[in-house]
């Protein structure tokens, strides 16, 4: 095989995993472990990818705010099961902060028999919760981002910050070890940080697509969240590199 076409299939491999190891690479490409490597020191050089402990990545930048209509249809059966494990986490009578997002629209769906005290910065979380009579259900406020449908601005901000809620949970486009949750603008990554300021369990949702990519600004580090819920497609590796940094991360099978 030649040289450009080997790394093209490298290319290609690494589109629809997240993370992978060199010995992935050898059984998928079927070449020896030193041109793998050599390989991945080319790419490397063209920043065509990124290497860590836990493996080899393409490099992943997100430039901007998927909508939710481009989210929906995404790793819905991941979102499902780390929505059900993360409604196991809610009890009777809690103080609930709900980010936006699909995922968390899962989530939302998942708590419907308790009865709670929901704040979320989603106008769809916020309509569909409002049906139940038995949950008092309290949006943040302020201007409406068009792309998630959801809060934002220093009126709902000021709002989080005046609440102590038992658990708070977070959604993210971009996770990683090295850079944490990420976000494309400066206004998302200040309310997010707003989102589990105050909550006394902070959980973070996260499916393993997300995990590698990174956006411009800074929402906080992964050592913030009292756990992080992703999916088993999480590589091993990964998931051995954020436990031995002291990180709870959950890993949860779709059904």
């Amino acid at each position: 095989m030649k040289g450009q076409q080997r790394l093209d299939q490298i290319v290609a491999f690494l589109k629809n995993h997240p993370l992978v190891t060199v010995e992935q690479l050898v059984e998928a490409i079927d070449a020896s472990p030193a041109t793998i490597r050599r390989d991945l020191i080319k790419l490397d050089d063209q920043g065509v990818i990124s290497r860590s402990h836990g493996g080899v990545a393409l490099k992943r930048f997100v430039p901007v705010q998927p909508t939710t209509n481009e989210k929906q249809q995404r790793f819905q059966a991941e979102k499902l099961a780390i929505a059900r494990y993360a409604a196991a986490l809610v009890r009777p009578g809690d103080a609930v902060v709900l980010d936006a997002g699909t995922t968390m629209l899962e989530l939302a769906r998942c708590l419907t028999h308790l009865p709670l005290r929901v704040i979320t910065v989603d106008l769809h979380i916020a309509l569909l919760l409002s049906e139940f009579r038995q949950i008092e259900v309290t949006i943040i406020g302020g201007r409406i981002d068009d792309s998630s449908q959801s809060c934002i601005g220093e009126h709902g901000r000021r709002m989080l910050r005046a609440i102590y809620p038992d658990i708070a949970f977070m959604s993210c486009n971009s996770w990683s070890l090295e850079a944490g949750v990420t976000t494309p603008t400066e206004e998302k990554a200040g309310l997010k940080q707003d989102v589990i300021a105050t909550a006394r369990q902070k959980v973070l949702l996260a499916d393993s697509s997300k995990y590698g990519a990174r956006s411009l600004f800074n929402v906080s580090a992964l050592r913030d969240f009292d756990e992080v819920v992703t999916d088993s497609h999480l590589p091993i590796l990964s998931h051995e590199a954020l436990a031995a940094q002291g990180l709870n991360i959950t890993r949860v099978a779709p059904l």
